[in-house]
């Protein structure tokens, strides 16, 4: 699946734009925290977005020491544009799956759907 997405982003590139888009704005902190990864790979991460105009930075209002990043414009077209991808991609190949398959996944879907409810409480 992820070279049906094009190879714009890697995959923790692209992940972390979603976090931003997500959930966003974020301070690096917090970004490293919801991405479970370091600080320091956090901002590396983070330069690479901002180098290619896909996130901005700008002043924390609660801490003018700090900055917060969001998606621009750009990074959000082309997290659509990825996204489209890959739900055209899945579709494709869930069309060639048994009904039974299927109906495996969407039990499956919804047992996932419960575990991110509980956690988003």
């Amino acid at each position: 699946m992820r070279q049906e997405a094009g190879d714009e982003l890697s995959p923790s590139m692209m992940a972390a734009l979603a976090t931003i888009e997500n959930r966003g704005p974020l301070t690096p902190s917090e970004l490293a925290e919801f991405e479970r990864i370091k600080r320091p790979t956090a901002t590396r991460v983070l330069r690479r977005l901002a180098d290619d105009g896909l996130i901005e930075r700008t002043a924390d209002p609660s801490d003018g020491r700090s900055a917060v990043v969001s998606v621009t414009r750009e990074g959000a077209g082309l997290l659509k544009k990825l996204r489209s991808r890959k739900n055209a991609y899945l579709a494709r190949r869930l069309r060639e799956l048994p009904d039974e398959d299927v109906e495996t996944l969407d039990r499956a879907a919804a047992v996932l759907e419960r575990l991110l409810d509980d956690e988003r409480r």
